[in-house]
């Protein structure tokens, strides 16, 4: 196992394009004002033609260049020359320029609350540069239970969503939905769901975005479910579930959103599982094996079901759907470092573990024949996390 240090003192935490920033008035300005951003960016720098980018290379490669210097970099690159300077004073300008190159670079976006005072916050990790970051803080009116709501992520397409949750110190469950945009750095509400709903299942099949069960008023367990289309943003209602339920986890395997209630304290009574199918809109109840052995928080790798066991030191697990069992895959525990609880995503063959303190685990997946196996590596989060837990993780690519 290889360990990466990441020290508190020698990578900043940085704001990607925070409007609460106090860098100069220009930074207020492009991170406030969005639609004449990119216009006015592109006349500026369009005055400056006869300037190179980088002398003795063309602009395209230049530019090419300049979109792989780190976030962190932009302050100081600023003073290089008036091109630099409109490339890197508005992130939101660098990051359509990546887009537009067809950068795809992962980002770990974390959702962690203070185990003081219970804020939430969202944290953002380069995958690249192993440098922490930070986002606008969401628009939420009321203070909101950190596990209670769920985020789903089209990461191809740099944007995530935020839908549901609950009220703290209440059981008043909640409709909201909040839609980021990595490009921009900008939250937006958008419609709100047919249900107000906590602890559910959701998932995005074929680009549309599920919820499924969960808690209503009075922690009433729900069987409706609902799906929807980013594309017009409007919900609309699908099959009821076969029996009312909340969610521990949910999964998409083989175009199917798969839903657990997660085993529960004395374990007097096997957990429910069900599996909805977007091209009958059907439900049927989950295999036995499946939701029986599903102990932990799931990731999709090699189509196959993987499991970060809630139990600590315990080894990871997959699913087999012919055998309907579980197997262990091979290699070292979680290691150490990583406490519970766990957020869990995976890009690739990759899985990231996030621990309590935003401590971080990488698990390399490798398969030879019908054998599975796992190298871990732990990048530390800087001091400054010491007091937060994570809820959930998302990957984003820009």
């Amino acid at each position: 196992m290889q360990r990466v240090r990441v020290s508190s003192q020698r990578a900043a935490v940085h704001k990607l394009g925070d409007s609460q920033m106090t860098l100069s008035p220009k930074f207020r300005v492009a991170a406030s004002v969005q639609s004449p951003l990119f216009d006015r960016s592109s006349e500026q720098e369009l005055s400056l033609t006869g300037e190179p980018l980088i002398p003795g290379l063309p602009d395209d490669v230049a530019l090419n260049c300049l979109l792989r210097v780190p976030v962190e970099s932009h302050v100081s690159s600023r003073s290089v020359c008036k091109r630099w300077h409109f490339l890197f004073c508005a992130k939101e300008t660098f990051f359509a320029r990546r887009k537009e190159f067809g950068f795809k670079e992962p980002w770990l976006f974390v959702v962690g609350f203070s185990r003081c005072t219970g804020k939430i916050q969202w944290k953002v990790l380069d995958l690249r540069n192993l440098t922490w970051h930070e986002i606008p803080a969401m628009p939420c009116r009321d203070k909101v239970c950190p596990h209670g709501f769920r985020s789903v992520s089209m990461p191809k397409e740099g944007t995530m969503f935020v839908c549901g949750g609950m009220v703290s110190d209440s059981d008043c469950p909640l409709d909201l939905v909040l839609k980021y945009d990595m490009v921009r750095n900008h939250w937006t509400v958008t419609n709100k769901m047919i249900t107000a709903r906590s602890f559910f299942g959701s998932g995005v099949i074929d680009g549309k975005i599920y919820a499924a069960g969960g808690n209503s008023a009075d922690m009433f367990e729900l069987d409706t479910a609902e799906v929807l289309n980013p594309l017009d943003g409007k919900w609309r209602s699908v099959s009821n579930m076969v029996t009312q339920m909340a969610s521990y986890d949910a999964a998409v395997l083989n175009g199917k959103l798969l839903v657990t209630e997660g085993w529960l304290w004395p374990f007097f009574v096997s957990p429910r599982g069900q599996v909805y199918d977007p091209r009958t809109d059907q439900w049927e109840t989950m295999a036995m094996g499946l939701r029986e052995g599903w102990t932990g928080t799931s990731v999709v790798i090699y189509d196959r079901l993987f499991i970060v066991s809630e139990l600590e030191r315990m080894k990871m697990k997959v699913y087999d759907s012919v055998t309907d069992s579980w197997e262990t895959v091979n290699g070292p525990e979680l290691p150490e470092k990583i406490c519970r609880p766990f957020a869990v995503n995976c890009y690739g063959n990759r899985v990231y573990v996030v621990g309590r303190n935003l401590h971080l685990a990488v698990g390399s997946i490798w398969r030879s024949e019908s054998k599975f196996g796992v190298r871990w590596e732990v990048v530390e989060s800087p001091e400054r996390y010491g007091d937060l837990t994570p809820s959930n993780s998302q990957i984003l690519f820009a």
